[in-house]
């Protein structure tokens, strides 16, 4: 398979195979020696917006993530959810139905480089605010990643990304309930694609955002969400439905609060992790303001052998900081309790999770 892939690389010139389906900007085919891969992924990333008025922060964003960029660097492959555009100025802006309950934001492209000092590989654009700014806005973000060397899915114009590193074949596929996202809830279609991408790849991570928002929408009712008339999606289905079409882990995020975690057929589940870097325009008070950092560890074939969590939180001040009183592990420990009781997951008071296989 590797030579496989080898052969495809130099055939696309390290191009998109196609406009709607993989990228794979960057190859590293160093011979992977590990038996064990890890994996980051967290939530809702917003760097400060220019629109409609200047929240920006100051000095670039450079504080957002200085005190979590050795923990967010010390994964194989760091995933997080980009909430927004990246862009300088321009674009048109979404219409909302309901503009009390809908928001714009348009963050300059130039704070991409936080994302790199910060280490990540993937990003998700399947989400409500990929398409802030219209076309051009999508546009822009997807080129700045590009630029940036952070590949990205989700939208229909790039529903999947590939890429490998020390020999390993990473596959991201992300869906949203959302225009020019890849449909969360055209189930038979997302099982297409996730096949397709575990045919082809080592680890499959999948990313949604789906999910009712807000406190009062912490747990995972395992049925179809509707919030302000539009179908969130039923994301326990959704997960279970995709693990067992190949997906290895699956990061979820959109209810802007954290959710339960789940280890369904010896695989990953996080159902929400929550804002993560998200300065002004997104509430971080209380447990808005409280997300994970979480490591999955699995061998080569994406079996799960133990997460951590690395509990966080933010203001607008400070941006995210480790959080010594582990507040959010305390509230995983809760919600997983509690919404998957018969589960075998465990999760002690450090964070850490492991599975105890049926």
């Amino acid at each position: 398979m590797r030579f496989l892939c080898i052969l495809v690389v130099l055939f696309v010139g390290l191009k998109a195979f196609s406009q709607d389906s993989v990228s794979v900007p960057s190859i590293d085919t160093t011979q992977h020696t590990k038996d064990t891969l890890t994996i980051i992924g967290v939530g809702d990333i917003m760097m400060g917006t220019n629109f409609p008025e200047d929240k920006l922060p100051p000095n670039d964003g450079d504080f957002l993530l200085k005190d979590v960029e050795s923990v967010l660097k010390s994964a194989d492959v760091t995933f997080g959810n980009l909430e927004g555009t990246l862009l300088d100025s321009g674009g048109i802006p979404k219409k909302c139905n309901d503009p009390k309950v809908c928001y714009a934001f348009r963050t300059p492209a130039r704070y991409v480089k936080n994302l790199i000092n910060a280490g990540f590989d993937m990003m998700s654009l399947a989400n409500n605010h990929a398409g802030d700014m219209g076309d051009e806005g999508r546009k822009s973000s997807m080129a700045t990643l590009e630029s940036a060397g952070i590949v990205h899915a989700g939208q229909m114009s790039q529903k999947t990304a590939i890429f490998e590193k020390e020999g390993i074949r990473y596959g991201l596929a992300a869906f949203a309930p959302n225009s020019n996202c890849v449909p969360l809830n055209d189930l038979q279609g997302a099982v297409q694609i996730v096949k397709e991408l575990a045919d082809t790849c080592d680890i499959v991570i999948v990313s949604f955002h789906g999910g009712a928002e807000g406190a009062q929408y912490q747990n995972v009712p395992r049925t179809n969400e509707i919030f302000h008339g539009e179908n969130r999606g039923d994301v326990y289905k959704f997960s279970h439905t995709l693990i067992d079409a190949g997906a290895d882990i699956i990061f979820g995020h959109g209810p802007h609060v954290t959710r339960a975690v789940e280890v369904y057929n010896n695989r990953f589940i996080a159902y929400s992790l929550g804002n993560f870097c998200t300065y002004r325009g997104i509430s971080v008070n209380g447990v808005n303001g409280l997300a994970p950092i979480i490591k999955v560890f699995t061998d080569k074939q994406g079996n799960f052998f133990k997460a951590e969590i690395t509990p966080t939180y933010q203001t607008y001040a400070t941006g995210v900081r480790i959080d010594m009183q582990k507040q959010v592990i305390k509230k995983i420990q809760e919600l997983t309790k509690k919404d998957f009781p018969e589960s075998k997951t465990q999760i002690d008071d450090n964070g850490l999770i492991t599975y105890l296989a049926q």
